[in-house]
């Protein structure tokens, strides 16, 4: 879905005048709040919106997920899967008769959102860069299911954490990372990922590929780690494991003690998670800052 804007929708402040909600492809969204008639039933494609959802209040209203929603535990299996983020069941999905869709650019095909569109449904455009994107989020969703308030205080909790996070960076040295998503090839993400930009809140500076990219494959040779801080080997998409850790420092033993496996969910999933997330990442930079 590539050639999309940035999430430009923002409601104001709780007790304001509200401004309509405008998604990430400039589309403007009329209200649909819970309470209203029909209600809003809707499909999200996106893991880390699907528990933004439940965490708005909206979770009696989320009628289909991917496969790989799997947040937040419990609540989220009594909702019908439709797939993947790529191959959907369109039948399936059809046959839940949503009146709204949530997608991402970056997660989803730019031709499926189309095609729901087509067909009537409500489509929604996601796509957070920026770690400050998050707020915007929260309201763009809030303002469109009528969640303002539970948008609001999401966003207050979500900032105390950014600025805990820049305080802990004042006294973290600046750090080049290798953020490992894939092996057999190798790939990592790009400066213009979010996954990126919240490392940068911790200054901790992902390197490897040649700039053009979102996700560049990285060719690991001694000389290149030799540039590398710490090697991070994400739990996703590829599931790297303490197994892998080892073949890692097997391949590179002049590098091994750099190889740290983390959590990706919590690194690269926006939404509620990215409150965690900014928390884990905080910590995490704290306790190398020891060593």
């Amino acid at each position: 879905m590539a050639g999309t804007a940035k999430i430009r929708g923002k409601t104001t402040a709780t007790g304001g005048p509200r401004r309509p909600p405008v998604d990430a492809a400039g589309k403007t969204h009329a209200r649909a709040a819970p309470e209203r008639r029909p209600a809003p039933r809707i499909v999200s494609l996106v893991p880390s919106v699907t528990e933004l959802l439940f965490a708005l209040g909206l979770g009696s209203k989320v009628v289909g997920r991917t496969a790989f929603c799997v947040h937040p535990a419990g609540a989220v299996r009594a909702v019908a899967s439709v797939g993947g983020t790529k191959r959907v069941n369109m039948r399936r999905l059809l046959g839940l008769e949503p009146t709204h869709v949530v997608v991402n650019v970056d997660e989803n095909p730019k031709a499926l959102a189309d095609d729901l569109a087509a067909r009537g449904i409500t489509v929604v455009v996601t796509h957070p860069i920026e770690v400050e994107d998050n707020v915007a989020l929260y309201r763009l969703l809030g303002g469109v299911f009528g969640a303002e308030q539970a948008a609001e205080d999401l966003a207050r909790r979500f900032e105390a954490a950014l600025v805990a996070a820049r305080a802990a960076a004042r006294a973290t040295p600046v750090r080049r990372v290798l953020y490992l998503i894939w092996k057999d090839p190798w790939m990592t993400v790009g400066a213009d990922t979010y996954v990126s930009r919240l490392l940068a809140t911790l200054n901790w500076n992902t390197v490897g590929g040649d700039g053009t990219k979102r996700y560049p494959e990285v060719a690991l040779t001694d000389d290149f780690l030799a540039g590398v801080d710490l090697v991070l080997l994400s739990s996703e998409p590829y599931a790297f494991t303490a197994a892998d850790a080892r073949d890692f420092a097997a391949a590179f033993p002049a590098h091994a003690a750099k190889a740290r496996l983390v959590d990706g969910q919590l690194l690269s999933w926006y939404g509620s998670r990215a409150i965690l997330g900014l928390e884990y990442l905080t910590d995490l930079a704290r306790a190398e800052a020891k060593k």
